[in-house]
């Protein structure tokens, strides 16, 4: 389905070109008012060469929302007080190496300078809240070096030397986005008002992550923690409670896999979290909603035993920024009813849970707060509201409110006022007749191009556990903008489609993963969309993977554009941040054995790649610890070593999806290089 209609006549529209990125604008973070009267929201853009946010009000059911903060800053992971009168957020100056605690009262405007909290060297993540308003719960790292040898002093300029050498013993000293993980976070709690230095609250082997939640009561917190001294073998996150007087955690929520994201029932006798029964936590079954008492007495169960479709958002476009932890839930919006984001086919609604409040076990299966072509990855919920920052349609992220009906109404419109008068593209979905059961398939097309062939790019999605949705990537906007079509097929492997989608894809890289992707392209070509001789292949991550296992096995792409992705899975497997766990649950094979190496191999492309003759680009973030250099590096000297048409593009400093995330600068010569590469060699 096209939404063309959202637009302007073709006639009037201004062609976008890679310097668009300057002027994109997206809604990142959500808080909801305890009474659900207001939504707060982070709206983040660009000024000169900074990526700046800034807290923005929206009154519920609607109006014209007021900006709250300004400045050349960052303001972020805004959290509304529980007497809903102010306002806590994180707020950092471009360049600086920490974010500070702030507090504004919620009327405040531009000019109010925020309550600044003194937090020392303290680098703090999301805030939370007591429940009773005088506290601020934060995690932060904590606690001596694991690593480091050697002193290092801050220099006048405010930086600190390299250290002296770092020894390591566990495998999870190195993270993507983080680099060395030289110190663990724990759980810190400060007061609002009265300037006291914060108190941390744990000390927890192995740190804590996510989120924290309080108590109802105001005497406790619950955390995300893997405490085993084995955890960097085999990692299995449970949920913890921590006693805000310094007592011993206790471990209230645990699963045979890992679980996280606690949430408390409003009584407090229950809590909830995201997880996996099952040991091995295969890529196949989806995480899900679970529940316990709180006092640790029993279960725990799940909630929805047969949903078959991962909780949390699993659906891609970087029209959402990608700069921000997702926020899905579980919210306990009432005694009997959670709310949590579903993703079923490449869209991510709000769906309700209800639960039994004297027992906490499920009534009945979960039902969609809202439907239609949406995709939501900020979740809010109080008082029978339920606000998300969602995608709607093929537009940027808005605030937007589940209605009864189960629509999705947008409660703003400053999230993609900046494609006003841009050419964006038309959007349908087709079902490509596929070996495995039809390919859900997302086409992209110019705006009023009609139906006759065009030079056609295939765009792999990462994950593989990923999914395309109806919104489009950028890139997948500027390839259109230069007349090119462009094939977004949910391949076998795609999150979202129930466990016999994925499970065929298991530890048979380029096996049916690429048979799709090719019945995908031969579906456009069979409808008159796609030029056979004019096609290109595009993907990042796995979709690299992807590109570079295609055009060493097939010669049909007249190009190809590789990012980040993985040529040999041998090496990658020690050289990847999460290489070890990431190709157990994906059931790829390790290289301890001959049998794990012949696998491992088997699903490499470099093993492919005296076969290769497409013309291909790859670029690469030298910081990625995902998908490293040193893993890309092998297939373009092998690539250069035979002869073959093939640039290296590095990108300093740059993290594993810089596409969305990097240097404006950098996104942008990204950009250019990829339409050019296709410009020239699939056009051309």
């Amino acid at each position: 389905m096209g939404y063309a209609r959202w637009m302007p006549t073709p006639t009037e529209l201004r062609l976008p070109t890679p310097e668009i990125l300057r002027e994109q604008v997206v809604l990142e973070e959500l808080d909801l008012a305890p009474d659900g009267s207001f939504a707060v929201v982070t709206r983040r853009s660009v000024e000169g060469e900074d990526y700046v946010s800034h807290l923005w009000a929206a009154q519920v059911p609607g109006g014209e929302p007021r900006q709250v903060t300004a400045g050349h800053v960052r303001d972020r992971q805004p959290t509304i007080s529980p007497d809903g009168k102010r306002i806590a957020f994180t707020r950092k100056v471009p360049g600086a190496d920490r974010a500070e605690l702030a507090v504004v009262p919620a009327d405040a405007g531009p000019a109010d300078a925020p309550l600044v909290l003194d937090l020392g060297e303290l680098h703090l993540g999301q805030p939370v809240w007591s429940p009773d308003g005088g506290l601020i719960a934060f995690t932060a790292d904590a606690g001596p070096s694991r690593f480091i040898v050697g002193e290092q002093p801050r220099r006048a300029d405010g930086t600190r030397p390299e250290p002296t050498a770092r020894v390591v013993t566990v495998m999870d000293y190195r993270w993507d986005e983080t680099g060395y993980v030289d110190q663990h976070a724990q759980l810190f709690v400060v007061p609002a008002e009265d300037g006291s230095a914060p108190r941390q609250v744990t000390d927890i082997p192995g740190g804590v992550s996510g989120l924290p939640a309080w108590r109802p009561d105001g005497l406790a917190l619950a955390v995300t923690a893997d405490p085993r001294p084995d955890a960097d073998r085999r990692p299995r996150t449970s949920i913890w409670e921590v006693p805000l007087d310094g007592g011993e955690p206790r471990e209230v929520l645990s699963l045979a896999g890992p679980v996280r994201a606690p949430a408390y029932s409003p009584d407090g006798r229950f809590i909830a979290g995201i997880g996996v029964d099952d040991a091995d936590a295969p890529d196949d079954l989806s995480p899900t909603l679970y529940a316990a008492p709180a006092d640790g007495s029993g279960g725990p169960w799940p909630l929805a035993p047969d949903l078959d479709r991962p909780v949390g958002n699993w659906a891609d476009s970087d029209l959402t920024g990608w700069m921000v932890d997702q926020r899905p839930g579980p919210v306990w919006a009432a005694p009997g009813e959670i709310v949590a984001l579903v993703t079923d086919r490449g869209r991510t609604h709000p769906w309700r849970f209800r639960v039994d409040p004297s027992t906490g076990r499920p009534l009945g299966d979960p039902q969609r707060a809202a439907r239609g072509d949406a995709m939501a990855n900020i979740l809010a919920a109080a008082d029978g509201t339920i606000a998300v920052v969602a995608t709607v349609g093929s537009r940027p992220p808005e605030v937007c409110l589940a209605e009864p009906d189960g629509g999705l109404r947008p409660l703003t419109t400053m999230g993609g006022a900046w494609l006003d008068g841009v050419a964006w593209p038309e959007m349908r979905t087709v079902e490509a007749p596929g070996p495995g059961g039809p390919i859900e398939t997302w086409i992209a097309s110019p705006a009023g191009a009609g139906d006759g062939p065009l030079p056609t790019v295939v765009d792999v999605h990462g994950g593989p556990l990923g999914a395309w949705s109806p919104a489009p990537s950028l890139e997948v906007a500027l390839l259109c903008a230069r007349g090119f079509r462009v094939v977004l097929p949910n391949i076998r492997g795609s999150a979202s489609y129930g466990r016999e989608w994925i499970a065929p894809q298991l530890g048979a890289w380029g096996g049916p993963d690429a048979d799709d992707v090719h019945a995908a392209l031969d579906h456009a070509i069979s409808l008159g969309l796609a030029d056979p001789e004019r096609l290109g292949a595009l993907g990042l991550s796995y979709g690299g993977f992807m590109v570079n296992w295609l055009v060493g096995t097939t010669d049909r792409f007249r190009a190809a554009v590789s990012e980040n992705g993985v040529t040999n899975q041998i090496s990658a497997w020690a050289g990847s941040d999460c290489g070890p766990e990431y190709c157990r649950t994906a059931r790829m094979g390790d290289p301890t054995t001959p049998e794990g190496v012949d696998q491992l191999w088997r699903q490499s492309p470099l093993r492919n790649v005296a076969n290769v003759r497409t013309p291909l680009l790859m670029l690469q973030s030298e910081s990625d610890r995902r998908c490293p250099a040193s893993d890309n590096e092998q297939y373009f000297v092998a690539l250069r070593h035979l002869g073959r048409q093939v640039e290296f593009v590095l990108y300093p400093e740059e993290y594993h999806v810089a596409q969305a995330t990097g240097r404006i600068d950098r996104r942008i010569d990204r950009m250019t290089r990829m339409l050019d590469w296709f410009e020239r060699f699939v056009r051309g």
